[in-house]
């Protein structure tokens, strides 16, 4: 159904304007590196809250997991439970904390940069640098995509139109206003989502018939599971699928725990930690955070496979088969344009913009200065230093923008459970590492990284099927497109990297500490 276009103008418009007034604020407040890249370090923990939570949902948990929630139904409530627990309880209580504090002690403006000074090595903060522009594009793609989608099916307008005006508006307040502009506009799109996600709550139990109802429609679906599914483990959408199946393993390993842990290691969420001035800001962080990341995650989930209820009782069809053209991140799109009121539709679609521009700003903003301060950072004064910054960010949107011409359908979910995968697997046993001891290991740090990230690159391209035969390296060299048979080739990278970037980072741990006796007993033997 099409939106009424006077009303959706007017709202727009006021949206922007806010988001604009924002913008132009955190511009004037910008004046140095440290207002560019950690806003100050002052800023307010509600806005911190809104801003991580902001940052972590965004089109790719609405559109993109609620549209895998309708095709392999309410297991993705699992999801929800891990990004709590992890995401928000874990990530600020046990590493928030440690943080802000030593990212403060050592000045600190990026993860990069605080890897760098808390194992004293240029090295680690030029890897950690690099494996952020080659891979969040991926991610930052997914995100603009998923906006885009939205924009097009309900503007009816050309989806080149629809990516390439959204990404210039967040491009335009990122590249001049920096952090401070990125987290006021974040907590005002926070706001916005929070409200829309409520509302298209509400609606969907109303448009079932109720609570009740509605799970006990989707329970009572199961023997509609396709053939396809079904073979693969699928039981019915209001329960998990068969153990040990390859969905089971596609859903557990690769959604849940691939986003579940990644999300404690992603450099655009813990750079906020190091935004607030104290740890009492965090811990009321924490009450903001969990609530917000229940209802952003937790209703697109549920409301993903209750669609499947929705076009079933409208259409005689599922979810999947009411998807166009088969592609999953379609449904949620299809769903509020045949459901829901006209009102609710621009609501929903200003909720979703929201969405997708507070984690694009957020991603746009680290890779930029992952590049042009991590990367490519030349000295000289704080003017100077903030322009390749700049450059860099506007280089790192151009090829994000690309990607997002190129990828493939259905792409969303699997994009951002790759990059969070990677990022937990290069970085989260070393960023631990660096916050948890006194005296950390450089050498332990360096073998964990790339340990992790090399895993996670040769498991994703010659083993994990569902890359490595889009990939195609396999299939020219090995003459497969996964050098590797069933289970395997379903468990996600996560899984195998993690664990041997751990392994690593504990045997150069080791080995440090045997050099450093060896050295001490030499030195003792002299004298």
């Amino acid at each position: 159904m099409a939106v009424d276009t006077g009303l959706f103008v007017a709202m727009t418009l006021v949206y922007l304007v806010l988001i604009i007034g924002l913008g132009y604020l955190g511009y004037r407040r910008t004046k140095e590196n440290d207002d560019y890249m950690v806003a100050g370090r002052k800023i307010h923990p509600v806005v911190l809250a809104l801003s991580y939570g902001a940052t972590f949902i965004s089109t790719s948990a609405i559109v993109g997991f609620g549209g895998v929630a309708a095709q392999l139904g309410m297991g993705m409530i699992w999801l929800t439970v891990l990004n709590i627990g992890l995401g928000i309880f874990i990530a600020f209580v046990f590493f928030g904390k440690r943080t802000r504090r030593i990212g403060s002690k050592l000045r600190a403006v990026t993860f990069p940069d605080l890897m760098g000074k808390c194992y004293g090595s240029p090295f680690m903060q030029y890897a950690a640098g690099t494996v952020i522009v080659l891979g969040m594009p991926l991610y930052t793609a997914a995100i603009l995509i998923g906006g885009a989608q939205f924009i097009t099916s309900t503007l009816q307008i050309p989806y080149t139109t629809a990516l390439l005006g959204f990404a210039a508006i967040v491009a335009l307040y990122v590249v001049l206003g920096g952090l401070i502009a990125v987290m006021y506009t974040d907590a005002l799109q926070g706001g916005i989502m929070l409200v829309g996600m409520t509302i298209l709550l509400v609606l969907t139990y109303i448009r079932l018939g109720g609570v009740v109802e509605a799970h006990t429609a989707l329970a009572g679906m199961s023997d509609l599971v396709p053939e396809a599914l079904a073979a693969g483990g699928l039981t019915g959408w209001a329960s998990m699928p068969a153990f040990g199946s390859s969905i089971w393993l596609t859903l557990v390993t690769t959604l849940v725990l691939g986003v579940g842990i990644g999300v404690l290691a992603q450099p655009q969420l813990v750079v906020r930690f190091m935004t607030v001035k104290d740890s009492r800001a965090l811990n009321r962080a924490v009450l903001v955070g969990g609530p917000f990341i229940l209802m952003m995650t937790g209703v697109a989930f549920t409301v993903g496979a209750l669609t499947n209820v929705y076009f079933y009782q409208t259409e005689g069809v599922t979810a999947l088969a009411a998807a166009t053209n088969g592609n999953v991140d379609t449904i949620i799109p299809n769903f509020i344009n045949a459901s829901m009121p006209d009102l609710f539709v621009v609501v929903f679609m200003l909720a979703l913009l929201a969405a997708a521009m507070s984690t694009l700003s957020s991603l746009f903003h680290t890779m930029g200065t992952s590049l042009g301060f991590d990367v490519i950072r030349r000295t000289g004064t704080e003017k100077a230093t903030m322009r390749p910054i700049r450059l860099a960010t506007v280089a790192m949107i151009v090829v994000s923008i690309i990607l997002a011409f190129i990828m493939p359908g259905s792409i969303i979910a699997r994009a951002t459970a790759m990059f969070m995968g990677l990022c937990a697997s290069a970085f989260l046993p070393t960023y631990a590492h660096a916050m948890y001891s006194s005296r950390p290991s450089l050498k332990a740090a360096k073998m964990s990284l790339v340990t992790g990230a090399v895993a996670w690159f040769a498991w994703t391209a010659f083993v994990h099927v569902k890359e490595s035969a889009a990939l195609g390296l396999s299939n020219l060299l090995f003459g497969v497109p996964a050098v590797l048979s069933a289970p395997w080739q379903d468990v996600d990278p996560l899984v195998i990297a993690l664990p041997l970037s751990t392994a690593a980072l504990l045997v150069g741990w080791a080995l440090d500490r045997h050099e450093v006796t060896a050295d001490t007993e030499e030195s003792a033997g002299a004298a």
